[in-house]
Order: C-alpha cells, then structure tokens, then sequence
C-alpha cells in the first residue's frame, strides 16, 4: 500500500488560470473543467483537482500526464480517480483511493493505491 498527498494554494490556483487561459485545458479532461466551471468558486474546485492528481502521482511513484489522472464525482458525492493510458498501466490490477478536501485559501488530497496482491 502506497499513500500520496498534496496541498495546494486556492488563490494561487485563482490566479494562475485567470493570467494563462489555456491552463486549465492543459491540467484538467474537459470534464472536470464542466464540473470545476460550474461551481460558484470554480478555483476551489481546480485546486483540489489538481492535489488529486498530484496525490495519485505519489501515490503511484510516477510522473504522470496530467490528462491521464481526472477526478470525478460518484451520485453520491464520493470523488474517484479515472486513469487512463500509462497511468492506468502502471496502477494495473491495483485500487485507488481519494480523499478530497477544502478549507480557507487551501485544498488537499490524500491518494491510498492498494497493490495488486501477487500470487
């Protein structure tokens, strides 16, 4: 078992999207933008995404794309990480698990990977 964790500045976020208007589309799938957009402080969102992806990175022992990792909410509110392409490979036949967080100007992530168990 593998733990990640992140913390990320929301207002630092904030500002990072707002002076590079193509960010968002490089770090985030499309469906996350929709999600994180539709919120009233959509940086909030962005920024605990983005701890996310950086958790399950740790977690996984890997630099990873950023499109590879997205964050989505289950019906009933749970987040869970979607990996695709060499993110899903490297995580094969594992689980993971994400805590999602906010308070104030920051967000946190807390990624657990479960390896596979061998044998």
């Amino acid at each position: 078992m593998r733990i990640g964790t992140d913390i990320v500045n929301i207002p630092r976020m904030g500002q990072a999207l707002a002076r590079r208007p193509g960010l968002a589309a490089r770090l985030f799938t499309a469906e996350e933008r929709r999600y994180c957009e539709s919120k009233r402080d959509s940086a909030q969102h962005f920024a605990v995404r983005f701890a996310a992806k950086e958790a399950v990175a740790k977690a996984l022992g890997k630099s990873l794309r950023w499109q590879e990792v997205e964050i989505r909410r289950t019906a009933g509110g749970v987040p869970r990480v979607i990996l695709r392409n060499s993110a899903e490979k490297i995580a094969a036949g594992g689980r993971m698990e994400i805590s999602l967080s906010h308070s104030g100007d920051y967000a946190i992530a807390c990624a657990i990977y479960e390896e596979p168990v061998v044998g």
